[in-house]
């Protein structure tokens, strides 16, 4: 295929830049170069940013208040969104539940949540894993019982992420505990503010709080919440998760971080005491994952675009889980090496700073959370569904084995 930019593309690219040169600010950028967390106003407020521009949904259909923009666009988009270190949207309601919400919701559920999600004004979170229900989803146990014009929802749900900051969940619930597993499963959407539900964190090594148990205890869910029919939720899960999975790849983030890996290896001494970047061992094993990824990033628009059109990979997508998820931790990982003993230096915004010559002010800033963010990225192989079921995945629905 042919990846070189049409001249129509790189005027977009020059708006896009202009744009995102002007709205984000030196704060935004500092936070995402250093992986500090980012509140919850500044994660909304980012949103409504990109909403009052017209940009909120770029991947929605315009009848929903989408872009229109074609996948190359797109892909423009994001990769000009992590250069210039803007946040992230909040992809468990862009990216994630509104594409179900589109295909499978009635017209009063699309009005009554669809216009909140794009407009920054609600935020998501999933309600999937829980205990004994991680990479084999369709074990949940969380049980959503009829009673008149409600559901009573009693369960756990965990690794929620940035639950604590979510006011609606959508969750998948087991509605009929005699069918097959896949086949009693339904997918309700669930207002945070219920009585009955309880979110309690779950602090990580580097002490940040990003996830969370859920607990529902005798949550009263109306009947109008559940998404499509009852015990069909697992066929919008599916969808969802064919999604979630395209953009766990992540690949313009990939891209910023490659630049930033760069960027330390080329101040940073090697053993010689010459930069880190002129070490042919460690400089090939950038070059190999630069070329993994420039690989990634072909297969990726070879996915999602057929004959020019936008197009939701099916299995297909766990060829992008994978090998996004493998090159995001190589990153980090190589960023680690980069820093050699000052990579264990901080994990943590209030921590000290140790270095091997003791408590020092001259860390490199853009460094201080690396090790944290390494830490993290260990968990990319497997939410969204682990490696091992995504290889199960490819072998029976692609190759037939």
């Amino acid at each position: 295929m042919n990846i070189d930019y049409t001249n129509e593309q790189l005027a977009f690219r020059d708006e896009v830049r202009d744009f995102l040169n002007t709205a984000v600010t030196a704060r935004l950028k500092e936070k995402d170069l250093t992986k500090e967390p980012l509140t919850r106003e500044e994660r909304l407020g980012w949103q409504q940013t990109l909403y009052k521009r017209g940009w909120g949904a770029p991947a929605w259909p315009v009848e929903y208040g989408g872009t229109g923009w074609d996948t190359i666009q797109r892909h423009i988009f994001e990769e000009e969104c992590a250069l210039a270190h803007a946040p992230e949207q909040l992809s468990f309601g862009i990216k994630m539940v509104a594409p179900v919400i589109q295909k499978y919701a009635t017209p009063a559920q699309k009005a009554r949540h669809l216009p909140g999600i794009i407009s920054g004004k609600d935020w998501w979170c999933q309600g999937y894993s829980e205990p004994g229900a991680g990479s084999d989803l369709a074990s949940v146990k969380t049980s959503a019982v009829r009673e008149g014009d409600h559901y009573v929802v009693n369960g756990q749900k965990t690794w929620t992420t940035l639950a604590q900051h979510a006011n609606w969940i959508f969750c998948l619930v087991r509605t009929d505990p005699d069918a097959r597993k896949q086949e009693g499963i339904s997918f309700l959407l669930i207002d945070m503010a219920t009585p009955g539900i309880t979110v309690r964190p779950i602090i990580m090594l580097d002490g940040g709080h990003e996830i969370n148990e859920v607990w529902l205890d005798n949550v009263k869910v109306p009947i109008e919440n559940l998404i499509g029919e009852e015990n069909k939720g697992w066929t919008y899960a599916k969808y969802l998760l064919g999604h979630e999975r395209t953009n766990i790849a992540r690949i313009g983030r990939s891209k910023a971080s490659l630049r930033h890996l760069k960027a330390i290896a080329a101040r940073q001494p090697g053993n010689n005491g010459q930069p880190l970047i002129n070490d042919p061992r460690f400089r090939d094993r950038i070059a190999m994952v630069e070329l993994e990824l420039q690989a990634l990033e072909i297969t990726n628009l070879k996915l999602v675009a057929i004959d020019g059109k936008p197009h939701t990979p099916g299995p297909e997508a766990s060829i992008l889980k994978i090998k996004g998820s493998e090159i995001q931790q190589t990153l980090s990982e190589l960023a680690s090496m980069a820093l050699g003993p000052y990579a264990a230096a901080h994990i943590g915004n209030d921590a000290p700073l140790h270095t091997p010559q003791g408590i020092s002010d001259a860390f490199p800033a853009d460094c201080r959370n690396l090790t944290g963010h390494y830490f993290n990225y260990r968990k990319t192989t497997i939410y969204g569904g682990s490696s091992e079921v995504q290889k199960s995945i490819i072998c029976k629905s692609i190759l037939g084995l």
